[in-house]
């Protein structure tokens, strides 16, 4: 069967699965079978797939049929232009939150500087920020172990060595050494936002995401207070928080800013336009 062929087949019956994007799911894991990319399978689609390739691509494809995520099934996901292995074991990177990274950028003002990335998972918003900002220290920080291995390796991969990874419930394993005792210009974090009892829990990826990762008490609210009175012990004075959120959460989290003293609060918008992340200054440090 010539590839063509294939990629039609198979965006058929991803389609009748339900994917919403059966066409470009096809694409990247027949890619990803044949290691090459997708503007080959474009200029070579007449060519042949061998049995044994194509064996795999429908492994692949039956298992995004019953929804596996793509980036699982391939063990990769590109973030800001880099290419990051995932695993079940953290959430996959969006799109979405790269308008996190874009709002971080947008507050340095200085070469040098101190970020923490809290809830790294595959170190996306790390990394990515620390291949824009060679000259800061940064370090991200997530409570599961494979997580932190999974980011290190991505770190090493990427050949970036400005990025630390460390073992921490939130703030808990952050230590003198960390802190320095001057704090973080900018700590930024995708927390887990979604309600326990959302539905969008039981539709596409997230189903099969760890759910740590994606929810949290209080309708979603919990860990984002958390963060916003936590890391004011962990600011450097005039540093800056950064918080991804729900698209309808963008209210309560300004509110919570805005009790806990920061400055300058406002929410930013993601691609779709949505509010998805909210930042504030603590302009008087501690």
């Amino acid at each position: 069967m010539s590839l063509d062929a294939l990629l039609k087949q198979a965006a058929q019956r991803l389609q009748t699965a339900g994917s919403s994007s059966p066409r470009s799911d096809a694409e990247v894991l027949l890619s990803h079978v044949l290691g090459r990319n997708r503007t080959w399978l474009y200029t070579w689609g007449d060519r042949q797939c061998p049995p044994w390739e194509h064996a795999r691509f429908d492994a692949l494809i039956a298992a995004r049929a019953q929804g596996t995520p793509v980036a699982y099934l391939t063990g990769e996901r590109e973030f800001w232009g880099l290419r990051l292995a995932t695993s079940a074991d953290t959430l996959i990177p969006r799109p979405d939150t790269e308008t996190l990274v874009e709002c971080a950028l947008g507050r340095v003002t200085s070469p040098t500087g101190r970020l923490l990335d809290l809830g790294t998972g595959t170190g996306a918003i790390a990394l990515a920020f620390a291949s824009e900002q060679p000259g800061w220290q940064v370090v991200g920080v997530d409570v599961r172990a494979e997580a932190v291995a999974l980011a290190m390796r991505n770190a090493q991969a990427l050949g970036i060595t400005r990025a630390r990874f460390l073992q921490s419930n939130w703030f808990s394993a952050l230590s003198a050494d960390e802190t320095a005792g001057k704090g973080f210009d900018i700590i930024v974090s995708n927390p887990p936002y979604i309600a326990a009892d959302d539905p969008h829990l039981a539709q596409g990826d997230v189903r099969f995401e760890p759910r740590s990762a994606l929810v949290a008490d209080a309708d979603g609210m919990a860990d984002l207070e958390y963060l916003v009175s936590g890391a004011q012990l962990y600011l450097a004075p005039s540093g800056w928080l950064l918080l991804e959120h729900g698209y309808t959460q963008a209210d309560k989290v300004r509110k919570a800013f805005s009790d806990a003293g920061y400055q300058n609060v406002e929410s930013m918008r993601d691609l779709g336009g949505h509010e998805r992340v909210t930042l504030g200054r603590l302009i008087t440090g501690t």
